[in-house]
């Protein structure tokens, strides 16, 4: 085979999904983005599948509180939920990872993570509260947040 039967194969193999033209090797971290994905809903689905099943054991880990009221159960409870929603979207979106809808999910969840770090650092160092994974919780979202702002830099960087 010739050059140009060779440049038609590799041609031929960018095409799929009814034609849809895959990022070539290298341009948008996509592996990234997936690894991402799947951490994110990991860790949120399990979180939120813990916090909507026994939210009195999660508050009294992460903040070394309790939940005294039914309304305060319910407000964990539906914070619960939507840690599980969030992990289904990125659990969803894995397979997608080059799309501009995995990307605004990247951004949501940059969003997510820094306010998370902003509200639990209140949490332990404003108002004193402080469970045994408060400050893992803390590192992990700060971490998480780095990973967000990592792969938006080289998306923004590689793909403009």
């Amino acid at each position: 085979m010739g050059p140009r039967s060779n440049s038609g194969a590799r041609a031929l193999a960018q095409e799929s999904n009814l034609g849809c033209r895959l990022q070539p090797a290298g341009t948008v971290p996509s592996a990234r983005v997936k690894a991402l994905l799947i951490v994110t809903a990991a860790a949120e689905t399990a979180t939120g599948l813990a916090l909507a099943g026994v939210p009195p054991l999660v508050i009294s880990l992460l903040l070394g509180g309790s939940l005294d009221t039914p309304a305060a159960q319910v407000v964990a409870r539906m914070t619960g939920a939507a840690l599980i929603s969030l992990g289904v979207a990125c659990w969803l979106a894995r397979n997608d990872a080059g799309s501009r809808a995995a990307r605004g999910l990247v951004g949501a969840l940059l969003f997510y993570n820094a306010a998370a770090v902003a509200v639990l650092v209140y949490a332990g160092a404003g108002l004193r509260l402080h469970g045994i994974a408060l400050w893992p919780t803390v590192v992990l979202h700060a971490a998480m947040a780095g990973w967000c702002i990592a792969i938006t830099m080289n998306v923004k960087g590689e793909t403009r």
